[in-house]
């Protein structure tokens, strides 16, 4: 399977060039010591020390994102790390920047933020500059706090709720970022009503924490390895299979009877598309990935978030610019991958269609054939074929140009709530 190149794969080769960059100009750094943080220990990779993007760097990096994607708007991800420890002058270089090399493009931003480091003056520029926050947090006090602690081991919920309270003031757009681990099993509703009436989250991402690692003496924090890795054993918080299906499965259900068209949720959103066969919007449900690039402080380049490991460096757009690199051959057999790589029996599977294999850093288990196997493939087939009816029922109403919300009373009807 690892030669397939399909028309698909033909067309979007020679088609206008188009992809995202997630930004780390504070590389690994970050003001906090999340338990599950498989990013802050990246500074290894780079000397022990974590610099940051210079300003020289910053408007390379600038120039050339703009210029290689041959679409209308173009949107930057400021991420890490957490990113505001570049302070607000860098930021406001930045959109100078981006106005500078438009050259016609509508710029977007995103940034992602662990909402310790905002107050007002960061507020009003988020507001000024139309950028969209991402605010990790991960549910009620509990949770949050079992895992996202400051250097000292002090809780953080309060202040990010604080944030929270702040954007919403200053009438920022923000969405919430939630990282699902072992807690949050069988609390699925639960911390979707949290979110959706405390929060006032009206866009929320859950990512299923599936990790291997191994223990540093004398250090609370244990280190993120690969599977492979001798000693590797999976982190107590790794959020089960069935765990990870009940969980989307609840949420699921609370969504669907009452709040479709009003509250977002990623992956419902891409389930939709996926049934409907438009592009998900999400690389983890993509046939194939790697347009997602990853660009580190220094201008080093990877095809992905989660694979920022020496083997995986496509090049520094010091040396290479970044369009050049995105053409690369080695970008295009990691995308590839995905597809490719998949055992058999993933190929053949009902929803296929709709998992493609999801994120292949969660591949932690074998297939019968030998090749890798997604980690959480049960719990995504349970909640595929519990959301199959109503995304039945969506497809329907939107071929009939009518809005996907209809499906509510249908979904109250089916589960007997009328």
């Amino acid at each position: 399977m690892k030669d397939i190149f399909t028309f698909r794969d033909a067309e979007k080769q020679v088609g206008p060039v188009a992809f995202t960059t997630m930004l780390k100009p504070a590389g690994s750094a970050c003001n906090l010591d999340c338990c599950y943080c498989y990013y802050l220990d990246k500074a290894a990779q780079y000397g022990g020390r974590q610099a940051v993007m210079n300003d020289e760097l910053l408007e390379l990096y600038v120039r050339q994102y703009i210029e290689a994607n041959e679409v209308p708007t173009v949107q930057f991800c400021w991420h890490g790390g957490e990113p505001l420890l570049l302070g607000l002058d860098f930021y406001r270089r930045a959109t100078a920047l981006q106005q500078k090399y438009a050259d016609g493009k509508r710029i977007e931003n995103t940034l992602q933020t662990n909402g310790m480091l905002v107050d007002e003056a960061w507020c009003e520029f988020f507001a000024a500059n139309d950028f969209l926050v991402g605010v990790s947090l991960d549910g009620p006090e509990d949770i949050h706090d079992a895992f996202r602690m400051t250097r000292g081991g002090a809780p953080t919920f309060g202040r990010v709720m604080g944030t929270i309270g702040l954007l919403r003031d200053f009438g920022v757009e923000y969405n919430t970022l939630s990282v699902a681990s072992r807690l949050c099993e069988g609390r699925g509703d639960e911390i979707y009503r949290f979110f959706r009436d405390t929060v006032g989250s009206r866009y929320m991402q859950f990512l299923p924490a599936v990790e291997h690692v191994i223990d540093r003496p004398g250090m609370r924090r244990p280190v993120i390895v690969s599977p492979d890795h001798e000693g590797a054993r999976l982190a107590d918080w790794s959020i089960t299979a069935q765990g990870y299906g009940d969980f989307l499965c609840d949420i699921f259900d609370r969504w669907v009877v009452s709040d479709v068209g009003r509250c977002y949720v990623q992956l419902f959103e891409a389930t939709l598309a996926q049934w409907c066969g438009v592009p998900p919007g999400v690389c983890s449900m993509g046939e194939t990935c790697g347009d997602a690039l990853v660009v580190e402080h220094n201008g080093d380049v990877y095809s992905c978030d989660h694979f920022v490991y020496p083997a995986y460096l496509l090049g520094n757009i010091r040396e290479t610019p970044l369009a050049e690199i995105y053409r690369s051959q080695k970008r295009r057999d990691f995308g590839l991958a995905k597809r490719n790589a998949l055992p058999a029996e993933c190929l053949r599977c009902k929803y296929y269609f709709a998992c493609r294999g999801e994120c292949p850093k969660h591949r932690f288990e074998t297939g019968a054939d030998g090749c890798r196997k997604n980690s959480l493939c049960e719990g995504l087939m349970r909640y595929f074929r519990h959301a199959e009816p109503y995304m039945d029922r969506m497809r329907e109403l939107l071929a009939a140009n009518e809005s996907p919300a209809w499906v509510m009373p249908f979904a109250r009807a089916r589960m007997g709530l009328e």
